[in-house]
């Protein structure tokens, strides 16, 4: 459930984000979609970081060694 749910907010920021882009800064037709391109790609870079690090937390590569007095 927390995954789904992060990952729509992530989705409504980045297009909350684009649409704010092409309001605030028209600028013209290349400009805007070069704009658009970063923060579009900023968003999904944000996501694929935040989605590896929670992904990793479920199933971890190295195991925790406790000893007795732990």
């Amino acid at each position: 459930m927390g995954f789904v749910v992060t990952s729509l907010i992530f989705t409504v920021i980045g297009i909350l984000a684009s649409l704010c882009t092409r309001v605030f800064c028209n600028s013209g037709p290349s400009t805007n979609l070069l704009l658009v391109t970063l923060v579009i790609t900023a968003t999904v870079c944000c996501w694929m970081m935040w989605a590896i690090v929670y992904l990793a937390q479920m199933k971890p590569l190295i195991v925790p060694i406790l000893t007795d007095g732990e």
